[in-house]
């Protein structure tokens, strides 16, 4: 049983055992061994998974089909997303296949794949994939054969420390969630020299407290009242697969991660100047309109949100680092590999800190232009019909613009559709529209360089457009 709307832009994620069996779960192995063979792959594949109670059953499953398939499966264990990523420089496997649902609630599964690193599979991998597994094209081949790879853990703790040490005191809360990142982060900060206070950092896979999701304002709320409580210098907070980092400042002020972004790209501009950044259309205007950014000579490009989008496009044109406001950054070479690694940001906010022993968070925060923005906000929109009432709204927006119509009182400068829309007013401000990849809903995020009140009235005049769409549902959260 495999549900076809599980085969997703970047990814595969299905409800579990609702959508997807194990059988079907083997089927897709199998399909993905048939692809690596396909593409002239060597058949070599590391794989790793999640903490979820059920997703070592998912992963058998998946390494059974590869097997099948006659692929040499190198089993990393329990693991992160980025540990997987790394697992195929480490071992110099040429595919991966991390079985997680990432940040999704506990009921879903999935699994993030790749064949060309640090990438991950885009839009015609994934419709390729889905093409052998449905139309049972998979192909059973002699020759596979498992390995179970101890030491891989140890191997990618040791490559994110290097020989870095803190020379100033720092003093951390490390969210977790008690997700998979509990076995990860209070190591590598207590590794790196810095104070962690632990922030429901044991493994429970029940998630007691909450789902982690750094994007969500419930663990950054979380997060928050751990800092104020302990006075620590800053949070940082990780999903349930690892792969993406929150910050929460030393005033206990939630900093969505564009504006962290910004922070991180303004120190990187400093050490290497006329960079180039990508960042995702849900991410703030400031990649392109701040003055520090400018006087380095840095290069802002807005592309389309998600993992595979983003890491393929730092790797196309050259540049120094992603990012989105999800929280997933893709440091490359030099920093990073390219792929989207929250311990990897992690340190490398704790060494941006180090290098500015002089600067709290909350001070590099108030550096930066102020700007007011939503949370990103999903209203429900389902699998099958979300593209179709997307369409429909970038439409009533573009006919807006072109009818010389308002948004919040202003006039709309341009629309920007590389990513669902992104209605740009006059004065910078924004409004966006877009389809999650990955649950079914629309996602919304509007900013404003002026008043929170300006805010407000582009997300009120943006969602009276949404609401001309029956099949849109309520928002997850909203301001």
């Amino acid at each position: 049983m495999i549900t076809p709307t599980g085969f997703r832009e970047y990814d595969a994620r299905w409800k579990y055992p609702d959508d997807i069996n194990l059988p079907g779960i083997t089927a897709l192995g199998v399909g993905l061994g048939t692809q690596m063979h396909r593409r002239g792959i060597e058949p070599v594949i590391a794989v790793g998974n999640d903490y979820r109670d059920y997703s070592l059953s998912i992963k058998n499953a998946l390494m059974l089909g590869l097997m099948q398939a006659g692929i040499h499966v190198k089993d990393i264990g329990p693991a992160v997303s980025p540990m997987a990523y790394f697992a195929q420089f480490h071992l110099d496997a040429p595919a991966v296949a991390m079985v997680t649902a990432s940040h999704n609630p506990n009921g879903w599964t999935g699994v993030k794949m790749g064949f060309e690193r640090p990438l991950t599979h885009g839009p015609d991998e994934m419709a390729e994939l889905r093409d052998i597994v449905l139309n049972g094209e998979g192909t059973p081949r002699d020759g596979g054969k498992y390995e179970f790879v101890d030491g891989v853990r140890e191997a990618y703790l040791d490559d994110l420390v290097g020989d870095f040490k803190m020379t100033r005191k720092l003093k951390v809360v490390c969210a977790t969630g008690n997700g998979t990142a509990s076995a990860f982060g209070p190591e590598l900060f207590k590794r790196i020299g810095v104070e962690v206070v632990d922030s429901h950092n044991t493994l429970d896979y029940t998630f007691p407290h909450y789902n982690p999701n750094p994007e969500a304002m419930e663990m950054l709320h979380d997060m928050s009242a751990s800092v104020k409580a302990s006075g620590a210098d800053l949070a940082l907070g990780f999903d349930g697969d690892g792969d993406r980092c929150g910050v929460v400042d030393d005033e206990g002020e939630e900093i969505f991660a564009d504006k962290v972004g910004v922070i991180m790209a303004r120190d990187l501009a400093k050490i290497y100047p006329n960079a180039t950044f990508v960042a995702d259309v849900k991410s703030t205007g400031l990649f392109a309109s701040d003055p520090e950014l400018i006087k380095h000579g840095v290069t802002a490009d807005y592309w389309k949100t998600g993992h595979s989008h983003m890491k393929r496009r730092v790797k196309e044109i050259g540049a120094l680092a992603g990012f989105e406001k999800s929280g997933h950054y893709f440091l490359a070479e030099p920093i990073g590999r390219g792929y989207d690694c929250g311990m990897r940001v992690a340190v490398e906010i704790c060494k941006l800190m180090d290098r500015n022993p002089d600067m709290s968070m909350s001070d590099l925060r108030k550096a930066l232009p102020q700007t007011w923005a939503t949370p990103t906000m999903s209203p429900y929109a389902s699998d099958e019909d979300k593209y179709d009432i997307l369409d429909r709204i970038v439409a009533k927006l573009v006919a807006k613009h072109e009818a010389g119509e308002q948004i919040a009182g202003r006039a709309i400068k341009e629309v920007v559709t590389v990513n669902g829309a992104r209605v740009i007013l006059e004065n910078g401000a924004w409004g966006l529209v877009r389809a999650s990849s990955n649950t079914p809903n629309l996602v919304v995020v509007c900013e404003s360089p002026d008043s929170d009140a300006e805010m407000r009235a582009i997300f009120k005049d943006v969602d009276a457009v949404i609401r001309t769409e029956e099949g849109v549902g309520d928002y997850d959260q909203t301001i």
